[in-house]
């Protein structure tokens, strides 16, 4: 599987939280990335963007059923992983830990913060794929949430 990731020059596996069998699950389940013209047909294609429901000039985004269900739980399982704290305290990815806690206090649903954070690595994801390089992690400064 890693030759694989070799051969297609991915670097997916750069990302705090990726091995090689969640790589190829994205890889697999994406296919080729140029089939798709933006981020948005991304998310839309994974389940993660807002479908809006409408009628009579009302309506209401809604979390989406349509998609690929699997990789919305690929996506979701990363967004998990990159908000994780370990025993020590210390965050796997404490920019998007930061972000995640900022959607929370926005005042959005703790789900709902996991969708952001879901729909940033997709970005994120997207970029690498389509550029074929490499995660850097930001350096953030990171303020204390009481």
């Amino acid at each position: 599987m890693k030759k694989l990731l070799k051969l297609l020059d991915l670097k997916l596996e750069t990302i705090p939280g990726i091995d090689t069998v969640t790589a190829i699950a994205l890889v697999a389940h994406i296919g080729d990335i140029k089939r798709f013209r933006n981020t948005d047909k991304l998310a839309k294609f994974s389940g993660i963007a807002p479908v809006n429901f409408s009628s009579a000039g009302k309506g209401k985004d809604k979390k989406s059923k349509q998609g690929n269900r699997e990789l919305y739980g690929v996506f979701y399982f990363l967004a998990v992983q990159q908000i994780q704290v370990s025993k020590k305290g210390t965050p796997r990815n404490p920019v998007f830990l930061e972000y995640y806690k900022r959607k929370v206090l926005e005042g959005k649903t703790k789900i709902q913060a996991l969708v952001c954070v879901m729909r940033r690595l997709n970005n994120i994801i997207y970029g690498m794929m389509k550029n074929k390089t490499e995660y850097v992690m930001p350096t953030a400064e990171i303020k204390e949430v009481a």
